[in-house]
């Protein structure tokens, strides 16, 4: 049995987040060019205004994406530190030598040439 203590983060909200392929296309465009208005993030969706101000304010709230004012511009820009806590906590561990080493072995496996 494993405790965990009130130190763990709840990565539900980033896992969500990231559900989205939408959402993921928006966080694509920020590490493209961060600092981006909802006006041009809307240009490179196909979707309307509110639904792109509702897939940023989900982002928002899972800390991948913060909001900044200037003037009466609103600047979305990446916050990649989530999803670095999510790699560490949940993919770093599986990458170590023995996952690599079957991985390799079914490469090698599924690349033989099965006989006739």
């Amino acid at each position: 049995m494993v405790t965990y203590s009130g130190l763990v983060p709840d990565d539900d909200l980033v896992f969500k987040a990231l559900a989205d392929p939408t959402r993921r296309l928006l966080l694509d465009l920020l590490f493209a060019r961060d600092g981006r208005t909802l006006t041009e993030l809307e240009s490179e969706v196909d979707m309307s205004r509110f639904g792109v101000m509702k897939h940023l304010k989900l982002l928002e709230e899972a800390n991948l994406v913060v909001s900044r004012k200037e003037g009466r511009e609103k600047r979305h820009f990446l916050n990649p530190v989530p999803i670095r806590a999510v790699h560490d906590r949940w993919i770093g561990k599986f990458t170590g030598r023995q996952a690599a080493a079957l991985l390799d072995l079914k490469t090698e496996l599924e690349a033989k040439e099965p006989p006739t």
